[in-house]
């Protein structure tokens, strides 16, 4: 595999091959080997529930432990140390079915304690959609967080060969394909779980 360089990264967006909507910064958002991305207005953070866990074999959907807010111009979301909230990217994103990307938070959020992904920021070949961001706090101070701020950059890889079967093609269970605001986890919807193999 080898990572797109910004050159790369500049002729497959000319050419379509990777979408990146709105890109409206585009001499700040594309670095070196990345593209930065923006954090929309919108997140979600777990509610306080008399429940014991959160079961994935549950099936209440775990929308319904969250709660949204919708941030306004100008105004921002606080992130407490230890909290965890999702967002997700103001950006739509296309990976084309010979490409992978990666999500990683920017260093300058990671300097404030602010982590982007922890595990989840593979995006797979075919993907389109905004991207949800798993953000947590590990720093020991709140930070502000502002409705089209760069938080964390796209990083493209060239693959062996295109994906046979893409995310979203209709024989996959692609839970994800198409979002548009921060989705909570649709574990409940994977095939281990819907048909009792565990």
């Amino acid at each position: 595999m080898a990572i797109l360089s910004d050159r790369d990264i500049k002729k497959y967006l000319k050419e379509g091959l990777i979408v990146i909507n709105p890109l409206d910064d585009f001499e700040h958002q594309i670095q070196p080997s990345s593209v930065d991305l923006k954090i929309g207005s919108e997140f979600k953070t777990f509610q306080i529930i008399s429940k014991p866990c959160i079961d994935p074999k549950d099936q209440i959907d775990i929308d319904s432990y969250m709660q949204s807010f919708h941030i306004g111009e100008n105004e921002s979301f606080i992130i407490h140390p230890g909290e965890f909230a999702l967002a997700t990217t103001l950006e739509k994103v296309h990976v084309p079915n010979n490409l992978v990307a990666r999500v990683e938070g920017r260093s300058s959020m990671g300097r404030l304690g602010i982590t982007m992904h922890v595990t989840a920021g593979f995006i797979d070949p075919g993907f389109q959609g905004n991207i949800t961001l798993e953000i947590s706090n590990i720093g020991k101070m709140p930070v502000a967080l502002y409705p089209g701020q760069r938080v964390c950059q796209i990083v493209f890889e060239t693959m062996t060969s295109p994906s046979e079967i893409p995310y979203g093609h209709p024989s996959r269970n692609s839970k994800y394909m198409g979002q548009t605001r921060p989705e909570s986890s649709r574990i409940k919807n994977d095939y281990e779980i819907k048909e009792n193999k565990i």
